[in-house]
């Protein structure tokens, strides 16, 4: 009954991110105390929670499965950059925000999309195998192409984010991986709490970043929503198109495209507070958890559903 409550907690993230959101609009006091350093080990937190669930056979099914693996990868790396920076430009954004909707672009994979990926009725092992591939080829794909984008509106120290990436996602990942290792019943016993300690983790680092800057949000909404909106949906669509024009099946195309259009928001939001100066450039970022989060349960629901016909 334990395990039933806490899988119903955990797959209602999108319902938790979107009202945390909404509140920290409204209440900002309610979410602002959780900042500064706490957003970095919250963030450590979810990623080692990432870190325990992988095993050794996960990085065998990289092998396995190369083909798609490289295909999310790539796909990734490339169609989200892209999709952030010319969203930017089109909607002609504020440079704060323009700069965050790239940095969060550039990020790696989010963990939610394993779970997405479940309700989906995908291929949760490859899911998995993406997001640790996507993950630790943040450390490099992340500053690069942050770089190679933004650096053309603001200053980017790239090897400044290089660290904080490698900081916040291999050390706590790493950790993970050697406990499940070294002690596995300490990760048996702590493994069926830890996806909803990532939920509540994520949704208070969200709700704090739009509580700090809540009247700019307001105040540049329409534009900033539509251009989170645009960028995931363009994500999850792009990604689905690219699995089947290579010809894989319906069940890896939904992967590759929950892959593709989910990101880990939590880690642009730590990038965009330590290394850029205006605060405005973790809103993106933040904004971004809430809507790929509710795309992506969307998409997994009409799936599901279609499935059944």
């Amino acid at each position: 009954m334990t395990l039933r409550v806490l899988a119903w907690l955990t797959n209602g993230f999108p319902v938790w991110v979107f009202t945390g959101g909404v509140l920290a609009l409204f209440y900002p006091d309610w979410f602002t105390w959780f900042s500064g350093p706490w957003i970095v080990w919250g963030l450590a937190v979810i990623m080692l929670g990432m870190g325990i669930t992988l095993t050794v056979d996960d990085f065998k099914r990289v092998l396995v499965l190369p083909r798609p693996v490289a295909l999310g990868f790539l796909a990734q790396f490339l169609i989200m950059p892209f999709l952030g920076w010319s969203i930017g430009r089109m909607l002609q954004l504020d440079t704060p925000l323009a700069v965050g909707l790239i940095l969060v672009s550039c990020c790696p994979g989010g963990t939610a999309s394993n779970v997405v990926a479940y309700l989906a009725r995908a291929n949760v092992a490859l899911s998995v195998v993406m997001t640790m591939c996507s993950t630790f080829g943040a450390v490099m794909m992340t500053p690069l192409l942050t770089k190679f984008y933004a650096g053309t509106i603001v200053r980017v120290d790239a090897w400044g984010l290089f660290l904080s990436t490698f900081q916040v996602v291999v050390g706590p990942v790493v950790l993970g991986l050697v406990l499940n290792r070294l002690a596995p019943r300490l990760v048996a016993w702590t493994l069926p709490a830890a996806p909803l300690l990532s939920v509540v983790t994520i949704t208070l680092i969200c709700a704090s970043i739009i509580g700090q800057s809540a009247e700019a949000v307001k105040a540049s909404a329409g534009a900033l929503l539509l251009g989170v909106f645009l960028l995931h949906t363009g994500g999850f669509a792009f990604g689905y198109l690219a699995a089947r024009i290579f010809g894989y099946d319906k069940i890896i195309a939904r992967t590759v495209s929950i892959e593709v259009g989910m990101q880990n928001s939590g880690l642009g939001v730590v990038l965009a507070r330590r290394h850029f100066v205006d605060p405005l450039t973790a809103v993106p970022c933040a904004i971004s958890s809430v809507f790929h989060s509710v795309i992506g349960s969307v998409l997994a629901g009409y799936w599901r559903v279609r499935d059944r016909k």
